[in-house]
């Protein structure tokens, strides 16, 4: 169901929560009643019209629209060709990473050296790889879930594996604001899924005082990049010290 089609969805079950029939909503809108029912049997609506629907009905269209966001279909990961799509472009997979930190096209452009042309066509190549949904404005949704990660051992694991892990690693860690920890734990399955749904809050914080920070000067920013990993391991010259 495209977005148009689940905002018409939202919208109908919004009335009739609200006790609101076709006819009624007629004579709101000065419009009749078979009118109003071919307005909602379309598969798109314009936004003006559903601005004078929600208010002749008294529903907030922030929150018709906000539903509809919470009911689209989500990918908690993408497929293989999608993944290979994505490492075959770099700085199409720096845009899609900027993506899933919510960036927007202004802070790409003022932070990447990619003109504003460029940015707005690898983002129109996610859209249409189904990564986000590109809007007016050159703005955009994920397709993505909070749930989202990168294929086990596919080609994006590989191109971070390649190229950034050993670059990421080599720092010192002792700069302001900066942190490496490796802590290991005896955990039962169910407190390592609860651990992991804290790690997805972690990065759902991230991307919340990126957006927050949006609003300091360039100068009173600067790039950081969170690195999460939690698996089911032990370092092997540790693991040699075990008692048997």
């Amino acid at each position: 169901m495209s977005s148009p089609e689940l905002i018409i969805d939202v919208l109908r079950t919004q009335l009739r929560a609200a006790g609101i029939t076709y006819r009624t909503l007629a004579e709101r809108i000065g419009m009749s009643e078979s009118s109003v029912k071919r307005l909602f049997g379309q598969k798109d609506m314009a936004l003006s019209r559903l601005a004078q629907i929600c208010q002749a009905a008294g529903i907030g269209m922030d929150d018709v629209l906000r539903r509809a966001t919470d009911a689209r279909p989500q990918a908690d990961t993408l497929t293989l060709p999608q993944e290979k799509s994505l490492v075959s472009k770099p700085r199409l997979l720096l845009v899609a990473i900027c993506c899933l930190g919510h960036w927007s096209l202004e802070q790409v452009v003022e932070t990447y050296a990619l003109t504003e042309a460029e940015c707005i066509g690898f983002l129109a190549e996610l859209d249409r790889l189904g990564f986000i949904e590109l809007k007016p404005l050159n703005r955009y949704s994920l397709r993505m879930s909070n749930a989202f990660r990168w294929l086990p051992d596919g080609p994006v694991q590989h191109f971070f594996r390649e190229h950034a892990v050993e670059d990421y690693f080599s720092g010192r860690f002792d700069g302001a604001g900066e942190a490496l920890m490796c802590l290991p734990a005896q955990l039962s399955l169910a407190s390592a899924q609860e651990l992991n749904q804290k790690i997805g809050q972690l990065a759902a914080d991230l991307a919340r005082l990126h957006r927050h920070d949006r609003r300091l000067g360039a100068g009173e920013r600067d790039g950081y990049t969170l690195l999460l990993g939690f698996r089911s391991w032990e370092f092997a010259a540790f693991t040699a010290l075990r008692r048997t």
